[in-house]
């Protein structure tokens, strides 16, 4: 089976059949993101415990397909919503609540040591350029900044050549660099003025955590979960969509006008290390799998 990022958000009978001779002997499933655990629930029967997670709301790409998610709800033993509109969709769909926990993930480099040779001050980006992370909202946020720092984009994706092109347009070529996929991103973003996520749609922001975690300020929009990662002042939230008041937030942090508390920041961050979000998982997974075992607190 070829991959596309389609399938994380279709109900594909095909992919199902695909999946379905690879789960042969397993003592528990969990599977992440909605084409993966409808098609996993559709082709396994109750004696394997069956744990789904979501990151994102259902309805900022597509409509979503409530009935066929409704059809198998009864057989997710557990659901990790990682935003309040994957939560609100796994309510919607038949999902008890008492099914339904917090979906945490881990955060890795927050104890990465920042490169030497860094502009400095400087701008910085980290994600997939893909719609929901909304590069482009960035890019045009920094044509209305009447003196930007050097912009440093970060990663891959279907929107690369048009960004670039609109680096182009809007003149920007000596102040935005896009430098493709890093693996440690952490020790790029460390000693950053700012971290800019302008998402369209975002659940839990790996790339706000790790800045957080490193003491970098976050700017980040009124979209699902980010009001509540950048709560009690640990970051600076912006309109999605909203270029302009994006470019506003950016130069009062760089100038100072607007300071987000970084320490309460890194502080919060920290309970997203790996080996804490390991033992989280780790003890669910226990608990489903003990013979007999009774049905998981909420």
């Amino acid at each position: 089976m070829g991959s596309s990022r389609d399938l994380q958000w279709t109900c594909d009978p095909a992919f199902a059949q695909w999946l379905a001779p690879r789960l042969l002997g397993v003592d528990l499933i969990h599977a992440h993101m909605l084409g993966a655990w409808w098609a996993t629930a559709t082709v396994t029967n109750g004696s394997v415990p069956l744990i789904a997670s979501e990151h994102n709301g259902y309805e900022w790409n597509q409509e979503p397909p409530w009935a066929v998610m409704a059809d198998v709800a009864e057989r997710i033993d557990l659901f990790y919503a990682h935003g309040p509109d994957a939560r609100a969709g796994a309510l919607r769909v038949g999902i008890p609540a008492d099914r339904i926990r917090r979906g945490v993930s881990p955060v890795v480099g927050m104890d990465a040591s920042p490169r030497s040779g860094l502009p400095s001050p400087r701008i910085m980006f980290t994600g997939r350029l893909s719609p929901d992370k909304a590069p482009d909202v960035l890019i045009d946020a920094i044509a209305r900044m009447a003196s930007p720092p050097p912009v440093l984009v970060f990663g891959m994706g279907a929107m690369h050549d048009d960004l670039r092109a609109q680096v182009v347009r809007l003149g920007l070529q000596r102040t935005v660099t896009l430098h493709g996929w890093v693996d440690d991103p952490g020790a790029w973003v460390g000693g950053a003025s700012v971290q800019a996520c302008p998402s369209r749609d975002e659940a839990f922001s790996q790339t706000a955590v790790l800045a957080m975690g490193l003491g970098v300020p976050v700017v980040g929009t009124n979209v699902d979960g980010f009001p509540e990662t950048l709560a009690d002042g640990r970051g600076v939230i912006v309109a999605p969509e909203d270029p302009q008041a994006l470019a506003i937030a950016l130069e009062q942090i760089l100038s100072g006008q607007l300071r987000p508390n970084t320490i309460a920041a890194r502080a919060w961050a920290r309970q997203f290390e790996t080996g804490r979000i390991a033992t989280v998982y780790e003890q669910a997974y226990t608990e489903l799998i003990k013979p007999g075992a009774p049905e998981l607190a909420a």
